[in-house]
């Protein structure tokens, strides 16, 4: 036994010494830094291709709307216009207009930067603004953003007018190697579990997009194998523009907004180049087709007009929600949880109806005291959810944890859930040219992303909207997914709207994606006399362990409703004549991904903030 404990402690020790020197190497080389310094100044463009007090911007009928916006406002009123983006290449097309819109600036912030054909778009359209002379910030998370040094090296030599930083970089570089993601974990998994999950474009500042949307091809109905049903909002007008702004600003001038020269990899990539800016191509598989197409639309003022700014609404309030940087820094400031204390409050003051869409049903600890408050008035709020399936979701370890509260959702809380399909009947209207995707089936490139495999092939949407409707007069529409690692550890930003008639549109919009053929519902099971309590008793008792949660038949299953029949809600008189049960996991392959989430399901409880 004592050999044993020696070699333990030998182990333990070669561990923290080797932990302790690759710390020691994670600083910045400030020697090599100045260097990069120096390559970049020589080598990056000065001068622009426009000299034109518009920077040569493109015409655009937003910019009309921009100047009513500022003409209408006052202190007291001010005038908004707003533009609830569901589809997601309308958003890629969007973001190409208003990018080549800009007068002055464009900032960005995103979780996500991929090199896949969306973000070589979105670059390519940003190194063009910087050289007609408007003024380009992006900041991205570290963790997801261009794992390329050669990308971010070219991006570092663009232009003058275009700087990228990484946000929160824990160990001095752009890409997390699998050592350094473990020293991570080991040394300061606090600081490198916090991210800037914001997503905001903002033009001249007072033309902003923000929701759920990063920069990869499956954000915007692009990817051959699985696209997001997500949600935007275009806001126009002086107020919402002067909080983004300033959230934003912000944002840059944090201690983790880290230029590109301030990273050791980068660097490197800039002093083996030398002065040489070698031509950066995309990757083969880029549809060159499909981007020129795209842009055509984009700089098309009829086709601008009649699909996007004649359905923009005139509103009032509006008002752009963000945390602060340093948020998870500080847990215990309650001025740094002002925005969840701010979700909370509106939810208090429904009175008749919550509408709430979420690709994670794991509600933090603060959701779930409100919503239980809303189930025990008299009368009671309802509450519709939609929230994706296990065959639909990007993390079925995450959908592991809902499942193993769905009882307490069902009664505690009183929710009406409906699960999204990963084939919903409604897929063509919901992304752009649906058909004419290529079904990759299970393999490529993104597994990372724990999606769970199907019965069928085909191409897959998953839900990654997060949306609440209150009352049908107030929408909230952003990054934030209601749930502990939104609460507690990452920044999030998005809109409040005051407004019944974006309200309505959003409602519409998320009912839409409850309905029977694009979700499923989530109901009791038909499980009566002593066998139905005895297993609901034992099933009760297994959810109430953090640990050992193993007992396979749950309290609800899935139900979709039966050919002929109208859809009811759970509860209600014949829901079971016209609802079939489905099982836990429809449309889900192979028996292993079931196991997973199952022991997901046992000993994942403790994980929640962290998942």
């Amino acid at each position: 036994m004592k050999r044993l404990l020696r070699a333990d402690a030998r182990g333990a020790a070669w561990a923290l010494l080797a932990a302790t020197a690759l710390l020691a190497g994670c600083g910045l080389n400030r020697p090599l830094a100045r260097r990069a310094d120096a390559i970049v100044a020589a080598a990056r463009p000065q001068a622009t291709d426009c000299t034109r007090e518009d920077r040569c911007a493109i015409d655009s009928p937003y910019h009309d709307l921009a100047a009513q916006a500022r003409a209408g406002t006052t202190a007291d009123a001010p005038v908004h216009y707003v533009d609830v983006i569901e589809r997601g290449e309308d958003s890629l097309l969007l973001r190409v207009h208003l990018i080549r819109a800009a007068r002055r600036s464009i900032d960005i912030q995103t979780f996500i930067w991929a090199d896949d054909d969306a973000g070589w778009l979105v670059l390519e359209e940003l190194v063009a603004a910087a050289r007609r002379g408007v003024r380009v910030r992006v900041l991205a998370d570290q963790l997801f953003s261009l794992d390329d040094v050669e990308w971010l090296a070219h991006v570092a030599r663009a232009h003058a007018n275009l700087e990228f930083r990484l946000y929160n970089p824990t160990f001095s570089d752009a890409i997390t190697q699998p050592l350094e993601f473990a020293a991570s974990v080991l040394c300061c998994f606090s600081r490198f579990n916090q991210r800037m999950h914001n997503k905001l474009m903002l033009v001249d500042g007072e033309i902003g997009i923000a929701g759920g949307r990063n920069y990869e091809n499956r954000y915007f109905d692009w990817d051959q194998e699985f696209d997001y049903r997500d949600r935007d909002v275009l806001v126009i007008g002086p107020a919402a523009g002067a909080e983004m702004q300033a959230s934003f600003d912000r944002f840059w001038a944090h201690p983790r907004a880290v230029p590109l020269t301030r990273l050791n990899d980068v660097n490197r990539r800039l002093v083996a180049d030398g002065g040489r800016d070698p031509p950066l191509q995309p990757r083969s598989s880029i549809d060159r087709e499909r981007i020129e197409a795209l842009r055509a639309r984009a700089t098309d003022p009829a086709y601008l007009s009649g699909q996007f700014v004649a359905r923009t609404l005139r509103v009032g309030r509006v008002d752009y929600f963000s945390d602060a940087p340093d948020k998870a820094a500080r847990p215990d400031d309650a001025a740094l949880l002002a925005l969840t204390s701010r979700i909370s409050g509106l939810l208090r003051g429904a009175q008749r109806r919550v509408v709430f869409e979420t690709p994670y049903l794991v509600l933090s600890r603060r959701a779930r005291e409100v919503f239980e408050e809303l189930h025990r008035r008299s009368p009671a709020v309802d509450v519709l959810v939609s929230t994706n399936s296990l065959a639909a979701t990007d993390a079925f370890y995450v959908y592991a944890l809902s499942y193993k509260y769905k009882k307490r959702y069902l009664k505690r809380y009183g929710f009406e859930i409906h699960e999204f399909k990963p084939f919903p009947d409604d897929a063509p209207e919901f992304v752009a040219n649906y058909d004419r995707l290529v079904g990759g089936g299970n393999s490529g490139r993104y597994q990372r992303y724990g999606r769970a495999p199907l019965v069928r092939g085909g191409v897959r949407l998953g839900l990654h909207a997060k949306s609440l409707v209150i009352d049908d007069r107030i929408s909230l529409i952003g990054s934030h997914n209601f749930d502990p690692r939104s609460d507690d550890y990452n920044t999030e930003s998005g809109f409040i709207i005051y407004d019944a008639e974006v309200a309505a549109r959003v409602r519409a919009s998320i009912e839409r994606n409850a309905a029977p053929g694009n979700a499923w519902t989530i109901a009791r099971r038909q499980r009566d006399g002593l066998f139905g309590r005895l297993n609901n008793a034992i099933a009760d008792l297994s959810t109430a362990l953090p640990l050992f949660d193993l007992w396979p038949f749950r309290y609800a299953s899935s139900f979709d409703l039966a050919p002929g029949c109208e859809p009811s809600r759970p509860g209600s008189p014949g829901f079971y004549a016209c609802h079939v049960d489905v099982g836990d996991f429809p449309e889900v392959d192979l028996p292993l991904k079931t196991i997973y989430t199952r022991i997901v399901t046992a000993f994942g409880a403790g994980l929640v903030g962290i998942l």
